[in-house]
């Protein structure tokens, strides 16, 4: 049995307080608790509060437990990463070459490359290799701060594949410390066997793939975007999944405004992603269906793309998450840390709602928010000590890993 661990003297982000996903002014209060403490024991929080409460508390427990004296550091809740690709076969690194010489996403994947390409990839890999090739994704998440990851399916397209890459999740799930949330996503891109066919291949996946995959996975996912699947074939899909107890989320407007976040707000969707294009009608109908906006800066960033309107959603009443969306083609990247720098340039939040949108709201995002998200007494000890002082300097120092230590259900993992 793991000795208890009592992290002493640290600026403590505790996140806690809330019972559903932080919105406008909320999105701020992180629970500071300064000179904090926290008393990690059997995979739980079993104490938190001021270091004067904790000593009082356990100062005669002192030679039980490992004491960690963070001098100051801020300490904060495992990062949750709510929307990835994680498992894939592959590699695109020659795309990005050719994005920069002026060829769009849009046009490489019509072409056969993109989200095709590494379907062929994931489709040829066996199901070791791409058991390897995840494993070390998440390792460096990890090192990243990162404890809860949502991963999607999407890169099969055909029963088979799809199967493969959900039993690899759940696989990495019971053997790696990472929580790997699955999500069935057969409605990444139309396979190119359907091409002029498209509306076979959406009774397919109803009709085959779902049924099969909400065995193996928790959400439904789907690419609404044109030319690729229409409003009103993702929300056959979305619609069809319930039936299957698979809760909806969806990629919307990422490339055009094609009526996506009104659709995710329609079909009660956990959340909607990208929301790049956006419409105001929209977010207005996200915020009052209470659909949390899973927004990915690093994409917009690898693509040279405008940001979506962060500040605005959050403004406007929707809870906003953000994520690395770690995928082969258009963001290639496990930084949590800069996704939340990126969240303040790019988007105009605040130092806390960055904090807010990597912890609490993106727990929220995957149904985690009961065990994930926030420091609380009976949740999971999925804790982080940063070599900064504060929530404002994590932010400040942009594109560094300012990751000291990290504990996974009070184990250390990283540091």
């Amino acid at each position: 049995m793991n000795k208890p661990v009592w992290i002493k003297h640290a600026t403590l982000a505790t996140l806690k307080g809330a019972d559903g996903p932080r919105t406008k002014e909320a999105m701020n209060d992180l629970g500071l608790i300064e000179d904090g403490s926290i008393w990690l024991q059997d995979g739980i929080v079993q104490a938190i509060g001021t270091t004067a409460d904790l000593e009082n508390k356990f100062g005669t427990r002192t030679a039980e437990a490992e004491v960690v004296e963070a001098d100051g550091r801020l300490v904060t809740p495992g990062l949750v990463d709510p929307h990835t690709h994680v498992a894939y076969g592959g590699s695109r690194e020659g795309e990005f070459e050719k994005r920069l010489q002026g060829v769009s996403y849009m046009d490489i994947m019509n072409a056969g490359g993109g989200i095709h390409a590494t379907m062929r990839m994931t489709r040829e890999a066996t199901e070791d290799e791409l058991i390897r090739q995840t494993r070390r994704r998440l390792d460096a998440f990890l090192k990243h701060g990162v404890t809860t990851v949502e991963g999607k399916s999407g890169y099969g397209m055909e029963l088979e594949t799809e199967l493969k890459q959900l039993r690899v999740m759940k696989r990495l799930q019971e053997e790696h410390p990472i929580d790997l949330v699955p999500t069935f996503m057969g409605a990444h891109a139309v396979p190119a066997e359907y091409k002029g066919r498209e509306d076979e291949y959406v009774d397919y996946l109803i009709d085959e793939m779902l049924p099969a995959a909400a065995e193996l996975a928790e959400f439904n996912d789907v690419f609404c975007e044109k030319n690729v699947f229409t409003p009103e074939q993702s929300e056959r899909i979305l619609e069809a999944g319930k039936q299957y107890g698979l809760t909806p989320k969806i990629h919307a407007d990422e490339i055009v405004p094609y009526g996506g976040a009104e659709l995710a707000a329609k079909v009660g969707a956990i959340s909607a992603e990208h929301l790049l294009k956006a419409s105001d009608e929209g977010i207005e109908a996200m915020a009052e269906a209470g659909t949390i906006a899973c927004l990915l800066p690093a994409t917009a960033l690898f693509l040279r793309e405008e940001a979506a309107k962060g500040r605005d959603m959050i403004d406007a009443g929707v809870a906003v998450a953000i994520s690395t969306d770690c995928n082969p083609g258009s963001s290639p990247t496990v930084s949590m840390p800069l996704v939340m720098n990126l969240a303040c340039i790019l988007m105009r939040m605040t130092p806390a709602e960055a904090l807010t949108a990597a912890t609490y709201n993106a727990a929220c995002a995957i149904s985690r928010q009961d065990r994930a998200g926030s420091l609380e007494e009976g949740k999971q000890a999925d804790v982080v000590m940063w070599d900064v002082s504060s929530y404002q300097e994590l932010q400040y120092l942009f594109g560094v890993n300012h990751v000291k230590t990290v504990w996974k259900n009070g184990k250390r993992v990283a540091g």
